[in-house]
């Protein structure tokens, strides 16, 4: 799996919306733009770059599309260095959140019994 850079925030929200799923089985890419709240045009080309990277596979669902009356959904979902890559990720911005520098107030700001 390869990773240069971090990752954008529409990256990171279609792989922790990923995590959601069950890993095994993961979703096809209309599910991940609405559990993302990112746009279509958005979803898949993050989706083809993860599994270009080696993050997500994909497979195309067997079924018979006149049968079924629809175009046979593509689904991704994690491989196993994958969804460590996103549990990581999740835990570094959790961490983050929590050990986050509080601004002090100022003796003015005390004084006056506001915040400047």
């Amino acid at each position: 799996m390869v990773t240069e850079r971090k990752p954008s925030a529409a990256t990171r929200a279609l792989l922790f919306a990923l995590l959601e799923f069950p890993v095994e089985e993961g979703t096809w890419g209309r599910n991940l733009a609405a559990a993302s709240g990112l746009a279509g045009g958005t979803v898949y080309p993050i989706l083809t770059r993860l599994e270009q990277r080696g993050v997500l596979e994909s497979a195309d669902e067997q079924i018979d599309p006149v049968a079924e009356g629809r175009p046979a959904r593509r689904y991704w979902r994690f491989t196993e260095s994958g969804v460590q890559y996103a549990r990581n990720l999740r835990a570094e911005l959790d961490a983050s959140r929590r050990h986050a520098v509080s601004v002090p107030i100022s003796d003015r700001a005390l004084k006056w019994g506001r915040l400047v």
